[in-house]
């Protein structure tokens, strides 16, 4: 690359020809009829004049003429001024000479400007047909505004391009405009003394060098100002040179309208949105509008990056100076005093995110201070003084065209070409132990002085508009098809599902048939040959005996005939098989493809023969096998039931048969995954992720846990892939964006992590606002329908529900957001609520329980779309509208300027019911991600929605119970009920803690006050079930029944079941002991307590057999020693029965 740099500088300067072909609709002092000519200027110099050409209103003026210059190679500063400096063209009229006049008049009619941008983008010769902008007191000026107007063909080339491919990919464009200044300081008054205001900034040029970017044609200008310019947003040239009256604007570059919400300032917030209204519509403005180009190679580029990532705020100086003299004073040097020095610092962090090209907002404007300066942006000094060196000498600067000289002596002298050119010159980036950044201490010695005038935009609460665009952004985002391939490498294949048809289905069944035909004929045939002795019971049981009757069987049907009857009967079938299902019905022309067929059919008919001939005979001693009484979800439940008792054997054994029944289900892979991440089992739960997004790739909670697995084992590459992956399945999504951004933000990537979570809080602000939407629409009808008690009115209710609520201008967007809203919807974790605690906070939810979907966190509706389209909803609309219908119609890109009409009420700020930390922390817990979840807790803390909240705290407290740090878990608990006493979920939690830590006490004191609260807990079944036991072994057995009733209506399992039958043999009440411990038995017949204590039901109730059977069972299934076996051996000795071994 540096070579390829070498190569470039050294290049022979490219001549750039603009040819001037001809000009129409021109108008001279007398008419129509007049001699004009043309001149090209670029900069400072003139490149030359045309010939004289006569013309019409009929005839083009036909000019033809060439002028050029050499674009050097040797500095990027050349490039750069090419994109920003036009080349300028001026039309002069040439008078016939008078009498006695020596030289003739001329005219200046009009001037147009030439974009010379395409040069810098690769193109080597483009054509232009521009407006000629009439001059003060030029005849154009009189043209009817119907008549043609004046406009001249241009064309620009090159021999070859300026940048060839690579240096287009290396290099970058970057455009800065800026707008305006609102709020200004009151001092400032429009009809005074007039000023120059000017705003300044550093653009790198190189890896080293910086250039000072000025912009100082801004214009203070009252609310009710009315001058002659346009009402238009056209953007203006950085130097015009000596262009005038229009020709100061760049042809077609227009301000863009953009709403407040979808800004990247520091005032997009619609805490600001009143204040800036107000700014913008009464209060006085400075306007700019005013576009620069930087041209930056890739070492600037490179620089540029570099720079924003160490300090991010990139600061841009505002000042106010006294118009300059004509002509600059001879003998001693010249003064170029500023005032009202203040600094803007713009975040430019986002260009540094993947695929962002442009930052727009406002900015505050604040009292410029060295030390402030550089303890935010890194730098040492302002560029107020050359900035201001730069605007005096642009403002002296006008081109020869518009002075009354004669001849072409416009040159400058030497020595002032030399202080221009040095002025130009790139300043030093300031870099610590650069050369003239170890000034003498003085400096920082010297009393610091306050700037006085400077801290009046502090009062007057003072920002600008700016916009920083690139050509392509510095990081490039990754496509979505990119993220597919590269995630399909990590998905182990998998083998493709047979081809099944509706045809070849048939033909099998007809086989089946067939084959079953032919069996009973057969048997009919046996029959007929030893039926005597089957009714006699005489018939041989031996192998020789069986031969015989096999031998005398096959000569019977082949001497009758019906063996081959039997063979055309199959015939036809199998026919049916080879073609519908094999697909054949040409000759094979190959023997040995032929025989390795033939081989393939024939173990096929085999295997159907059997399966026919199964579904006509069946065994007597055979019994079929029941079909399982619990489905999916109820394995599920037992499963994390077990979790809650650290039954994890047990729990296992659930996820496995889960599994067992259905392997193709990718959610079943995924719940035994997080089952493996609480047992710490990271290469199994590794497995299970990597199994559930070969299922499904678009498994949501797939793609962020084996991302998580990953970033655990430092696969960071494969983490990143994943997670991004996640974000691309559901764009939609808070919790992948923000755990994209805990991802980033573990290996230190912050400006990849900053610009995720602004991503999500983009979607989370957009869902409240939907939500918000929703709820006003929901109570507006409830209104309606109460006001109108008819049925004949409910269309009208129906109808007058959107004009209540204001949203009548903004239904697509409504649309669009309850649509693409679905992935976030009630819970804040979305489908994996189903997956509750663990062992520690004993949250043990079912996928479709009314407790998972309730809460805290209850989910937030979509935002409209990642690139922000419609982030606002009524507001945005609202505010563009009286943006573009309330303009003053003589400011040029102003804000809106008056309002005549009163605003409509806007919709409150709708505020999320949780931060976008809580929502991954929600979805975390659930899985059992600590590291991630404590990563997320801790912005949670700093977040702004977020900080030392009770739900915070909780969070805390479940995260240390999964952790086993039960202190630090009973600390957190107890400041999340110091800030909300009434917390139910508090309370759950500090009974599990008392509960392993074994008070009972206290643990049966929190569970009734958690079932004593209205609102539900949490998870309410292992309350119910940790409370029911404590009563048990109390010895309250009517409580325990109660309690263990509750749990089985809500959510029946094994261990409810067992509990409800242990209390209910307690209580003496055996029958309903019995059912109950029958249903349990039902729902897991491997329960050796189940089993046991069915085995006293019975020996109470005097049934021997029974009793001794569930004994049996009970001792088979690993009934252990302790009290409930030596209870039963004691019963089994006072009724004398029950053990077999007596």
């Amino acid at each position: 690359m540096a070579a390829e740099e070498e190569t470039h500088k050294s290049r022979v300067p490219e001549p750039v020809n603009i040819t001037i072909l001809r000009a129409r609709h021109l108008r001279g002092s007398k008419g129509d009829s007049l001699t004009s000519l043309v001149r090209i200027e670029y900069g400072s110099s003139t490149l030359g004049e045309s010939a004289k050409v006569d013309s019409t209103a009929d005839v083009a003026a036909e000019y033809n003429f060439n002028a050029k210059f050499d674009c050097s190679f040797e500095d990027p500063v050349i490039l750069d001024e090419v994109a920003y400096k036009p080349a300028l063209v001026t039309v002069v009229e040439v008078l016939p000479k008078e009498k006695k006049q020596k030289e003739e008049k001329t005219v200046l009619l009009g001037q147009c400007t030439v974009d010379l941008l395409p040069l810098v983008k690769g193109e080597r010769k483009y054509k232009s047909t521009l407006i000629i902008h009439p001059l003060p007191g030029s005849p154009l000026e009189g043209v009817p505004p119907d008549n043609p107007k004046p406009e001249v063909d241009v064309v620009v080339s090159v021999n070859e391009p300026l940048l060839n491919e690579d240096h287009l990919k290396d290099s970058n464009l970057m455009t800065i405009t800026v707008e305006a200044a609102y709020s200004v300081p009151e001092s400032w008054n429009p009809s005074g003394t007039q000023y120059m205001y000017a705003a300044t900034m550093p653009v790198p040029l190189s890896a080293e060098k910086e250039t000072t970017v000025i912009m100082s044609n801004g214009m203070l200008k009252a609310l009710n100002d009315k001058d002659k310019e346009p009402p238009s947003k056209q953007k203006k040239w950085p130097q015009p040179g000596g262009a005038q009256g229009g020709a100061v604007y760049i042809p077609d570059k227009f301000l863009e309208a953009i709403n407040y919400d979808e800004e990247d300032g520091e005032l997009c917030g619609k805490e600001f949105r009143d204040m800036r209204i107000e700014a913008e519509t009464e209060k006085n403005r400075v306007i700019w509008n005013c576009e620069r180009r930087c041209y930056m190679d890739n070492s600037a580029v490179q620089g540029l990056q570099q720079r924003i990532a160490q300090t991010r705020l990139w600061p841009v100086e505002v000042m106010r100076m006294p118009m300059p003299s004509a002509a600059k004073p001879k003998g001693k040097e010249e003064e170029n005093p500023i005032f009202f020095h203040g600094v803007a610092y713009v975040n430019l962090a986002p260009l540094l995110y993947p695929g962002v090209k442009k930052i727009h907002g406002a900015y505050r404007i604040h009292a410029y201070n060295d030390q402030e300066v550089e303890r935010k942006t890194k730098r040492k000094g302002g560029l107020a003084e050359e900035a201001a060196r730069m605007a005096t000498s642009l403002f002296r600067n006008a081109s020869p065209s518009v002075k009354p000289a004669k001849g072409g002596k416009d040159e400058k002298p030497a020595k002032e070409k030399e202080k221009d050119t040095a002025k130009k010159q790139p300043s030093q980036m300031l870099k610590p132990g650069a050369p003239g950044t170890n000034e003498a201490s003085s400096d920082t010695e010297a009393p610091v002085q306050q700037n006085i005038e400077g801290m009046q935009y502090d009062e007057a609460g003072t920002y600008i508009i700016l916009e920083f665009q690139l050509d392509r952004p510095i990081v490039p985002k990754r496509a979505p098809e990119e993220l597919a391939k590269k995630v399909a490498e990590y998905i182990p294949p998998r083998p493709l599902f047979p081809r099944r048809t509706n045809g070849a289905q048939r033909a099998v069944d007809d086989f089946h048939n067939q084959v079953g035909s032919i069996g009973n004929l057969i048997l009919e045939e046996f029959r007929g040959l030893f039926g005597d002795e089957l009714d006699d019971g005489k018939l041989p049981q031996g192998n020789e005996a069986a031969e015989e009757r096999r031998r005398k069987l096959m000569f019977e049907l082949n001497t009758s005939g019906k063996y081959f009857a039997f063979k055309e009967q199959l015939k036809h079938s199998v026919v049916k098989i080879v073609r519908e299902k094999y697909l054949k019905t040409a000759t094979f022309q190959d023997k040995d493809k032929l025989q390795a067929f033939l081989s393939d059919l024939y173990v096929f008919l085999v295997d159907q023969m059997h399966i026919g001939l199964g579904n006509v005979l069946s065994l007597e001693d055979e019994t079929p096998v029941p079909a399982p009484l619990t489905d999916s979800s109820q394995l599920l439940h037992f499963a994390r039931e077990a979790e809650v008792n650290e039954n994890f054997e047990l729990s296992a054994k659930y996820y496995q048969e889960r599994l067992a029944r259905n392997r193709n289900d990718a959610d079943h892979w995924f719940d035994y995954g997080t089952f493996c991440l609480l047992i710490s089992d990271i290469t199994k739960a590794e497995e299970c992720f990597k199994e559930t997004v070969s299922i499904n790739p678009q498994h949501l909670h797939g793609l962020l846990l084996y991302g998580v697995v990953c970033a655990m084992e430092e696969r960071n590459d494969v983490a990143e892939t994943f997670f991004e992956a996640s974000t691309c399945v559901d764009p939609s999504s808070v919790l992948a964006w923000t755990m994209l951004g805990l991802y980033y933000d573990g290996i230190d990537s912050d400006i990849q992590a900053e610009y995720a979570f602004m991503e999500a809080q983009k979607l989370n602000m957009a869902n409240a606002a939907a939500k918000q939407r929703q709820n006003a629409i929901a109570k507006a009808a409830v209104a309606t329908l109460e006001a109108t008690p008819d049925a004949g009115g409910s269309q009208q209710a129906e109808g007058s529900v959107v004009q209540q609520v204001g949203l009548g201008d903004t239904e697509p967007i409504g649309e669009e957001t309850s649509e693409a809203g679905e992935s976030e919807v009630a819970p804040a974790v979305p489908q994996v609520t189903k997956t509750p605690a663990t062992p520690t906070d004993a949250k043990i939810p079912i996928s479709k329980s009314p407790a998972v979907k309730h809460n805290n966190h209850p989910g937030l509706k979509k935002k409209m779309s990642i690139s922000s389209n419609s982030k606002s909803g009524i507001e945005g609309t609202t505010r563009a509208k009286s943006a573009t219908s309330q303009a003053a119609p003589s400011e040029v890109g102003s804000r809106p300027a008056h309002v005549d009409q009163e605003e409509a009420p806007r919709e409150p700020t709708p505020v999320p019911e949780s931060s976008i930390f809580m929502i991954a922390v929600e979805f975390l817990l659930e899985v059992k991600a600590t590291q991630f979840c404590e990563r997320a807790l801790a912005h949670e803390l700093l977040a702004p929605l977020g900080g030392p909240t009770p739900a915070y705290h909780v969070a805390l407290a479940r995260m240390k119970l999964q952790k086993k740090e039960l202190d630090d878990a009973d600390h957190s608990l107890k400041e999340a009920l110091v800030l909300n006493y009434q917390n139910p979920d508090a309370w759950s939690i500090q009974g599990h803690l008392r509960y392993l830590q074994g008070n009972m006490e206290d643990a049966k004191m929190c569970y009734e006050r958690t079932l004593s609260f209205v609102a539900d807990a949490r998870e309410m079944h292992s309350i119910y079930l940790r409370l029911a036991s404590i009563y048990l072994q109390d010895g309250q057995y009517q409580e325990a029944k109660n309690t263990f009733l509750y749990a089985c209506k809500k959510s029946p399992s094994c261990i409810s079941w067992l509990g409800v039958g242990i209390a209910c043999y307690r209580l003496g009440e055996l029958s309903e002991a019995e059912d109950a411990l029958c249903e349990a038995n039902i729902l897991n017949n491997s329960d050796p307590e189940v089993w046991g204590y069915l085995s006293l039901v019975c020996l109470a109730t005097e049934r021997q057999l029974e009793a001794e059977q569930a004994y049996k069972y009970a001792l088979k299934v690993s009934l252990q020693e302790g009290p409930l076996l030596d209870e039963i051996h004691d019963m089994q000795q006072q009724v004398g029965f029950g053990n077999p071994q007596f």
